[in-house]
């Protein structure tokens, strides 16, 4: 998390959509051989709950049930140049969003897991034009064979900690001139979440 407030944000709303809309990030951990991290679809259910899967075999795995775990969520992002401020005299930034949420995992049963796994084919199926592939079209010998490869968990968020740092130290003309220059860039959505994110 950046430490300038002003990049903070308490907006929960915004938090839960951008997890929605991204649907995939990285779990952390430190574990017995070193730091690791597992790059995952997930899922937010209820109001605080994180839910994914890994394959058995991931180095996470036998280290995550009952551990405290950061999962971050990464928005968009790019280059700021000082040709867009008022005042050249100055330095290029970065600006970004980003998600961080900390808390614990517990396992996932079996059902869960089935539960899971549907929740993710029919979450992002819908996202495709056309007929949704139906997990009834695996057999059953492809789908148990699957299942048994993997292990599902479920994170209680306890912390949010959201950075957007989208310009907001610059005043209003200078931030519109800011996303204009960054969506001619070629970066609309970086210039979407600076006119949506208020200063």
């Amino acid at each position: 998390m950046h430490p300038n407030p002003a990049f903070r944000s308490e907006d929960r709303a915004m938090f839960k959509s951008m997890i929605a809309d991204i649907g995939f990030g990285m779990v952390f951990l430190t574990t017995p051989d070193g730091p690791r991290v597992a790059h995952v679809p997930i899922l937010l259910s209820r109001e605080n709950e994180i839910r994914f899967h890994l394959a058995q075999s991931n180095a996470l795995t036998p280290h995550l049930n009952g551990a405290t775990a950061l999962i971050t969520v990464n928005g968009p992002d790019g280059y700021v140049s000082p040709r867009w401020y008022d005042n050249r005299d100055t330095v290029p930034t970065w600006d970004y969003a980003a998600l961080e949420m900390e808390g614990t995992i517990r396992n996932l049963e079996d059902q869960e897991l089935e539960t899971l796994l549907h929740d993710v084919i029919t979450t992002f199926e819908s996202r495709i034009e056309g007929v949704p592939w139906q997990a009834s079209e695996s057999s059953d010998r492809v789908w148990s064979g699957l299942f048994r490869g993997i292990a599902g968990f479920a994170m209680t968020v306890e912390e949010w900690r959201p950075t957007f740092k989208l310009s907001q130290k610059k005043n209003a003309a200078e931030r519109a001139r800011i996303a204009d220059g960054v969506e001619k860039a070629g970066n609309s959505e970086l210039a979407q979440w600076m006119r949506k994110v208020a200063r």
